[in-house]
């Protein structure tokens, strides 16, 4: 069984913590006392309905001022399909927030609320899906109750948006009219909207094609721990020497002519080890263990790959970037940590290119620094060389992260447009 992460994004108040809630509930992936306890806080309140969105927004200051503040995650499975929910806020000053919760998801689901239509918070999260590669983006347009159930206001939301999108590269992109808080088309068809024929919004989880979206054709192993068992009391596991990580992408098979970088020695997969035994083939997201039939000197932040596919080995790389610190701002001469994949470098801003303005897509090149939540493309120069993918292409091997060096905090996410 697969497994499908998806974000939900969207404005304040669009009802993505109560579209989760629904979710969870419909779907019976909550236990009673979880339920009890809902019902009771919603009383307490005064409510006269059971607010589902009490069963994501867990911090206490969220369910004080009724946002979301941080990512909350959520699980569920389906007999069809796993899932994990990134439930991220909309309010502007938690845009890095967002940004965390969708760099890894397969799908984005951004809510409207049907009264307000598309609002500048909507069109920065759907851009913001786009520049981190989601490649399926669904577009809820929830509390369809509080207008009726009307179909010419879905279409019109229908058309503003699409409009806008063109302007993006959303590959993937579906609309559904929902309520979550009545339920109508969130896990099973509304009667209330007969005019609608797609289907809900969970089916449409439970079948969206994914495993293409994954990169089968480039073999990319960054080595992320070297295996050399101390005690090794099976005289088979004496000489063991593995190299353990997860595969970023392509298929990987015993017998395969695999190249080692930095060195560009080639050597053959002898066997891949899984905690539950060997298997014939991995592929991302696996994590696996590579033996190989020659005694190469890997270490960690070194990468596995073919000898006719290579990653890019650069030390200049052009990347957009969103600063996530409000500590320190990010300007040309600026002096960070770089992590990519496995490795770790030091890196040096060399030059701010643009700030792009997420609302209009208009880049600002006078700017000279980038503040909190603001997005850019920057060049960087790294000690040490990187083996790099555009971001396009692999988000695995083109993200990055950037961290302080003095505090040791995660100041930035990168995505690689360009590698030298």
């Amino acid at each position: 069984m697969d497994i499908l992460r998806f974000a939900t994004a969207g404005s304040v108040d669009d009802g993505k913590s109560t579209l989760i809630g629904r979710l969870l509930f419909d779907s019976k992936a909550i236990f009673e006392d979880q339920l009890e306890a809902v019902e009771r806080t919603s009383r307490d309140r005064g409510t006269e309905y059971t607010d589902l969105s009490l069963l994501t927004d867990g911090l206490r200051a969220e369910r004080e001022q009724g946002i979301t503040i941080d990512v909350a995650y959520r699980y569920f499975a389906t007999p069809k399909r796993k899932f994990i929910i990134a439930d991220t806020p909309g309010h502007i000053q938690y845009t890095r927030n967002m940004v965390t919760g969708a760099s890894t998801a397969d799908l984005a689901v951004v809510l409207i609320d049907a009264r307000k239509g598309v609002l500048e918070q909507s069109r920065r999260h759907a851009f913001l899906t786009t520049l981190l590669r989601v490649p399926h983006l669904v577009l809820a347009v929830n509390k369809m109750d509080l207008v009726g159930y009307s179909q010419e206001r879905f279409e019109e939301i229908r058309e503003e948006f699409t409009a806008f999108a063109s302007k993006l590269n959303a590959p993937d992109l579906t609309f559904i009219p929902i309520s979550a808080l009545h339920g109508d088309n969130v896990v099973s068809r509304s009667e209330n909207m007969p005019w609608y024929n797609g289907s809900s919004l969970l089916h449409h989880l439970e079948n969206v094609h994914i495993a293409s979206d994954r990169n089968l054709v480039d073999v990319r192993f960054p080595v992320q721990y070297v295996i050399r068992p101390q005690k090794a009391t099976d005289p088979a596991f004496h000489d063991y020497r593995g190299y353990a990580g997860q595969v970023a992408g392509g298929v990987l098979k015993p017998g395969d002519e695999v190249v080692h970088l930095p060195s560009g020695l080639t050597t053959r997969i002898a066997s891949i080890d899984t905690f539950d035994g060997p298997v014939e083939e991995a592929f991302a997201p696996m994590s696996v263990t590579l033996r190989l039939e020659d005694d190469i000197d890997i270490s960690r932040g070194d990468m596995i790959c073919r000898p006719n596919n290579q990653p890019h080995v650069a030390q200049e790389v052009e990347a957009m970037v969103c600063w996530m610190t409000d500590a320190s701002k990010l300007a040309p001469r600026t002096k960070l940590t770089i992590k990519h994949t496995t490795r770790t470098a030091r890196a040096l801003v060399r030059d701010l290119h643009y700030r792009l303005d997420v609302n209009t897509l208009h880049r600002d090149e006078s700017a000279t620094a980038l503040g909190l939540n603001e997005i850019g493309r920057v060049s960087l120069r790294v000690t040490q060389p990187l083996f790099v993918d555009d971001y396009a292409r692999n988000r695995l091997t083109g993200g990055f992260i950037l961290v302080d060096e003095a505090t040791n905090n995660t100041v930035a996410a990168g995505m690689i447009v360009e590698a030298r």
